[in-house]
């Protein structure tokens, strides 16, 4: 795709800063000056839009039109931890990356020198790393790609060839200490566990023991992240209704959590279909979006990374959530539901217990919302 394409694109908006150090956790927080905004990536039109967040009320405020992407669908949106870079991979029509810079100062969004930038067949998922230096891709081809990124430009270069995972990845997130990357992968029931060279970003598999692939004991994982404080990962299992969690080892090496009586590992979801996770910033929440038309939300112990259900859970939400992400003041949760018409549905988190309040009336969307990020949180 031709970079000129976009050079005339400028987005009005200043973003939130993600109130978490490079290393991840914390209790979050708006950085001093920007506005908290929230982004959605619709599939018709294929477009990205802004939203402004009141940090009081929850409620968004769509921010200026939306910016067309072109003819190719997006699949995935990642915005770096500092706000400073966002990234949309785009389906098999094309096969690239497109990159853009945001000038908090002046509140634009400008495609990067460069953009698109290739990708291997039909990218699925990406995440930005916590130090804000590498930026990583999963494609259906069954392989994971690393990119560095232009700590000034925003523009990415291919670290080399992409890395093989599983079956049809499907999710892909950075350890908060930077050191290792994840990938659920949808075919083959499991999760693929990499190294990160923190020189160069390459990839090596994690050995163990246990060596990397790691069953999730459910079927089409889905998604995956990771706890603030680095010790737990959880894997959203759309085939099986429920939620693996495992412990996260001294050397990227993953170990199913034993189900107890009352806590079972995979924790069903209550709902149907779980396509996307996040994990609240103070790590005492997880929450889940179910393509079924709700939302499920879990406590978790921070000694073992057991999940408890939350009492109510799971919460209603729109027509076919696609999404879901979690404001850095950990106040409220936002899922995109891609049917009805496309929208959003906001949450306030109940604090101490974790269940969700409904802000009211859903906020406006494109058509087909493919998912929502807030940045350092895809």
């Amino acid at each position: 795709m031709n970079t000129r394409t976009w050079s005339w694109i400028a987005l009005p908006l200043a973003l939130l800063l993600t109130g978490c150090p490079d290393g991840g956790g914390g209790e979050g927080g708006f950085g001093g000056g920007t506005v908290p905004v929230a982004y959605v990536v619709s599939s018709g039109p294929n477009e990205v839009q802004a939203y402004t967040v009141n940090g009081t009320t929850g409620a968004l405020t769509v921010v200026g039109s939306p910016v067309a992407l072109g003819a190719a669908a997006p699949t995935a949106i990642a915005v770096s931890p500092n706000g400073s870079f966002a990234y949309i991979t785009l389906n098999q029509a094309t096969n690239n990356v497109l990159a853009f810079t945001v000038d908090t100062a002046i509140g634009t969004l400008t495609p990067v020198g460069g953009s698109p930038f290739d990708a291997e067949a039909n990218p699925t998922a990406a995440t930005v790393s916590p130090n804000r230096q590498f930026f990583y891709v999963t494609s259906s081809n069954g392989t994971v790609s690393a990119y560095t990124i232009n700590g000034v430009t925003g523009a990415l270069t291919s670290v080399g060839a992409a890395v093989g995972a599983g079956t049809s990845p499907s999710g892909v997130i950075v350890s908060p200490n930077g050191a290792f990357l994840y990938v659920s992968n949808q075919g083959s029931n499991n999760v693929s566990a990499f190294t990160i060279n923190g020189t160069t970003g390459a990839l090596t598999p994690v050995a163990g023991p246990p060596a990397s692939p790691y069953a999730t004991t459910g079927t089409s994982p889905s998604a995956v992240t990771v706890s603030p404080n680095g010790q737990f990962l959880y894997v959203s299992n759309q085939g099986s209704d429920n939620v693996s969690a495992f412990t996260i080892g001294g050397g990227g090496a993953l170990t199913l959590i034993p189900s107890t009586g009352l806590n079972p590992n995979p924790a069903p979801v209550g709902g149907t279909t779980p396509n996307s996770l996040t994990v609240s910033p103070n790590g005492q929440f997880l929450f889940a979006s179910n393509g079924g038309g709700n939302v499920a939300a879990f406590t978790i112990n921070g000694t073992t990374g057991e999940l408890t259900a939350v009492t109510g859970s799971p919460f209603p939400a729109g027509t076919t959530p696609s999404g879901i992400t979690v404001e850095p003041n950990g106040q409220f949760v936002y899922v995109s539901n891609s049917g009805g018409g496309g929208n959003v549905s906001g949450y306030r988190i109940t604090a101490g217990t974790g269940a969700l309040v409904s802000l009211g009336a859903v906020f406006p969307a494109g058509t087909t919302p493919v998912g929502i990020a807030t940045p350092g949180r895809p």
